[in-house]
């Protein structure tokens, strides 16, 4: 068996983290996904998030095979929602810029990271967690509905290819 586990992003892993999120970026472009196609994230995302210490990474054999931040400042796109959040009254933490190696697709790391995340969470008092995704993103929806969140609604971000996303929260 492998080990895995998850660790606290370092600027050094800048460059591995970036070959999982192209890699990501054009299998959502082959699946017709607009997500990730205007250029986001970016080196500059990552750098910042490992700056500020809410990027992770998850480590298989050694190798950095997946990576998400993990966000604790209340989301500004998440003020909106067509739908309801569950709990809209504590704290509460985001999933951001998730992605997982393809060279380990089917070893369900993606609800690996998730669970290690939410551990990370609770462990910092926080027992509210979100996330959102693209409208045709079905293998984070199912990720994330494997993880115990449940679809909360639409929201609209950044994105000038398509900014509506289905939001999900998880409350522990």
């Amino acid at each position: 068996m492998a080990a895995i586990y998850v660790r606290r992003g370092m600027i050094h892993d800048i460059p591995e983290i970036m070959k999982i999120i192209n890699a990501a970026k054009k299998r959502l472009r082959a699946e017709g996904n607009p997500q990730w196609q205007a250029g986001y994230p970016s080196n500059q995302s990552f750098e910042t998030d490992i700056n500020n210490r809410v990027n992770y990474v998850l480590i298989v054999d050694g190798k950095v095979a997946g990576t998400a931040s993990l966000l604790t400042a209340p989301d500004v796109y998440y003020q909106h929602i067509d739908g309801s959040w569950h709990d809209d009254r504590h704290p509460y933490a985001t999933l951001h810029r998730m992605a997982i190696d393809g060279h380990y697709a089917g070893m369900h790391l993606g609800s690996y990271l998730i669970s290690n995340l939410i551990t990370i969470a609770t462990m910092q008092g926080i027992h509210n967690l979100r996330f959102d995704t693209h409208r045709t993103n079905q293998r984070m929806q199912l990720i994330g509905k494997r993880s115990g969140f449940t679809e909360r609604g639409i929201i609209k971000n950044h994105d000038p290819n398509d900014a509506y996303r289905v939001a999900f929260e998880l409350n522990l």
